[in-house]
């Protein structure tokens, strides 16, 4: 014998015989259906209904987080592309200002160089026309003192004084000068 038919015989019933032991009395099928329907019908009216909501409340917020990150990330991608665009914008910029630069540098220089060569030419200058005007003052001061000199060498020659005379300045003059040209044909050659 098994052992819930010892027990249902311990109880005082009857012992069931063969498949019936499978099969539950039908009072106990009765209470038993109209439970599961009441409690289905409770589930189906408060429970469910709440499930649902709740579940949509779930659903709408798991889509609003995706939409909400879809968007983020869309966001995030426009201000990725504005950023590069700006960085290459300030790449070229950068570069425009560095040629602007090396251009400014090079005119710079240029015109420096140029100040340069324009002052050295007028130092240059000034300072050739200084010596030639330095030579021309020692020249003729010197053709007066050699002149003085031939007049005065000449009266002690002579004997007699020969400063008075305008002739002989004049021929004295004439001499130096001649002296002066052959110095300077030398000098040219």
């Amino acid at each position: 014998m098994n052992p819930v038919a010892a027990n249902l015989l311990a109880a005082g019933g009857e012992a069931p015989e063969g498949s019936a032991i499978l099969f539950p009395a039908s009072y106990d099928l009765i209470w038993g259906g109209l439970s599961f329907l009441i409690v289905l019908t409770l589930f189906w009216k408060f429970v469910l209904p709440r499930m649902k909501q709740v579940m949509d409340e779930r659903s709408e917020l798991i889509e609003g987080g995706i939409a909400r990150a879809e968007e983020m990330q869309e966001q995030a991608r426009a201000d990725l592309e504005a950023y590069r665009k700006a960085l290459a914008e300030a790449r070229e910029e950068a570069a425009e200002i560095r040629t602007q630069a090396q251009g400014d540098r090079r005119a710079i220089v240029d015109e420096a160089r140029a100040e340069a060569a324009a002052a050295a030419a007028a130092v240059t200058q000034a300072s050739e026309a200084a010596i030639e005007r330095d030579r021309a003052q020692v020249v003729s001061q010197l053709t007066a003192q050699v002149g003085a000199m031939s007049i005065e060498l000449a009266s002690k020659i002579v004997g007699q004084s020969l400063a008075g005379d305008s002739a002989v300045r004049k021929t004295v003059e004439d001499f130096v000068s001649d002296l002066e040209q052959m110095a300077n044909a030398q000098g040219s050659r």
